[in-house]
């Protein structure tokens, strides 16, 4: 019995229906317009992806060759650390050197609608009608670790798209957003002072993917004394000093009045310089590490999608679960069965 599509089989009519739609004129795929520069298009493609519709991965594939020039700066930290205004205004001094850019606002999920609350684009509306710069929020459909499945695939569109600086803020869970690592180049973490769980996520996670640290909001008292204790953790951990050759840094800055903000901005292009030099192994790295993890999300949601059609959906999925949680049966038993029914019909 054949499985659900997983994106194969449309990717293969694509690109079979592609050659009798040469002969058709000037009809433009999505693709094609998103090469174009086309916003309203952009935004569709987005949202079709944002929406896990498999429909979009033929106009994903076409794009994909295209993508791979724009360079991708990640913003992560607590919720509350300003992360939304220094990207405003990292986006401004982006637009006075002339580079347009695109950013994705990984926002909490509504309960109401599963949509992205648009909390992010609200703070940087000041940008909406320049053409340089495009905004979408995503939402994270309770994925962990900071980023929505489909950032990769909205990455994709925006860089195939022309936009030379792609810049990602995660939602903002603190520890857990250490996935950011594997989609930019550069990592900047955010954080105020006076925030002592801010500095313990710090140390148990963020700080081994951070380039580029930010105490924003420097102006409160304890500022010095947090810049302190960053530079400990990073003088202290030897995974933060980077083996390549790169040194963390630490830069303050007050980004509602602007103070600070160049140095951070100017920080950010000193490790790109770095990257396009000295760590072209680590920009490798980079790229290998988005690439992998790319394929192993399709991958595994795919495999998802065959295993639980093979067990007859969503309800039989229930009564799995139930019978584990009655004790019938146990969650390493149940998981191994179902593989080797995937994988049975597979080899069949």
């Amino acid at each position: 019995m054949k499985g659900p599509s997983i994106g194969i089989e449309v990717i293969e009519n694509f690109y079979d229906d592609s050659k009798e739609l040469s002969n058709l004129g000037n009809i433009d795929s999505l693709a094609d317009k998103v090469l174009k520069g086309d916003v309203r298009a952009t935004a569709q493609l987005i949202r079709r992806v944002d929406d896990g519709d498999k429909g979009a991965f033929p106009d994903l594939a076409k794009l994909y060759k295209h993508a791979g020039r724009a360079y991708i700066i990640g913003f992560t930290g607590s919720p509350g650390v300003g992360k939304s205004t220094l990207v405003d205004r990292i986006i401004a001094l982006f637009r006075e050197d002339g580079k347009t850019v695109g950013v994705l606002a990984i926002d909490p999920t509504s309960p109401f609608s599963g949509g992205a609350i648009l909390g992010d684009r609200i703070r940087m509306q000041r940008h909406f009608l320049d053409d340089g710069v495009f905004i979408r929020s995503l939402a994270t459909r309770g994925k962990f670790g900071g980023l929505t499945r489909s950032t990769a695939d909205a990455i994709v569109v925006l860089d195939a798209m022309g936009k030379e600086i792609i810049i990602v803020e995660t939602v903002g869970v603190g520890q857990d957003e250490v996935d950011i690592v594997n989609s930019a180049h550069t990592s900047v973490v955010v954080t105020v002072p006076g925030m002592g769980d801010d500095i313990q996520a710090i140390k148990a996670g963020l700080m081994e993917i951070g380039d580029l640290f930010v105490v924003n909001k420097a102006d409160r008292d304890g500022a010095g004394k947090t810049v302190s204790e960053i530079m400990f953790m990073i003088q202290m951990n030897s995974d933060a000093r980077r083996l390549d050759g790169w040194e963390t840094r630490v830069v303050e800055c007050v980004a509602t009045e602007q103070k600070g903000v160049e140095a951070v901005y100017n920080t950010i292009l000193e490790h790109k310089r770095y990257l396009d030099g000295r760590g072209k192994d680590r920009r490798k790295d980079v790229e290998r590490n988005r690439a992998l993890s790319q394929f192993m999300d399709l991958f595994k949601e795919g495999l998802l999608e065959r295993a639980l059609h093979k067990i007859g959906g969503d309800h039989a999925l229930e009564a799995v679960v139930q019978d584990i949680v009655s004790r019938k049966n146990d969650p390493y038993r149940a998981s191994v069965e179902l593989l080797n029914r995937v994988m049975n019909e597979a080899s069949s």
